[in-house]
């Protein structure tokens, strides 16, 4: 996925706030399913969760920026889905993290139904 930098993205120098990095990752989880003609979740009582994430914040995108946005299934478990999430500006890796999700129903760990496992197992960009 590519994202454009904006101005509401940067600080007043410019340059790209550590938590935007978090929201250009959640946009290319989201596209996943929107992609794919679903939704994250089958309702409004079902969906995944993040249990967990570790980020490395290893260089600096700045206003105008192209960036590009890469998903890597890592892990499938019963519930839960590991992914390596990694953002580019061009050939440079900006930023990188793992995230842990988990599938929740009616407020309860499930298990990911099979059109989720199916999808996820086909990620990567």
């Amino acid at each position: 996925m590519n994202i454009r930098v904006y101005y509401e993205d940067t600080d007043a120098g410019g340059i790209v706030y550590h938590t935007k990095y978090i929201n250009f990752c959640e946009r290319a989880r989201s596209d996943i399913f929107f992609n794919n003609g679903m939704m994250p979740g089958i309702g409004e009582k079902s969906g995944f969760v993040v249990r967990k994430i570790n980020a490395d914040f290893l260089g600096s995108a700045k206003l105008g920026d192209l960036l590009t946005v890469k998903n890597t299934l890592l892990q499938l478990k019963r519930s839960s889905a590991i992914l390596l999430q990694e953002i580019y500006r061009e050939k440079e890796k900006l930023f990188g993290m793992e995230i842990v999700l988990v599938y929740m129903e009616n407020g309860r760990v499930s298990r990911i139904p099979e059109k989720f496992r199916t999808l996820f197992s086909t990620t990567e960009e």
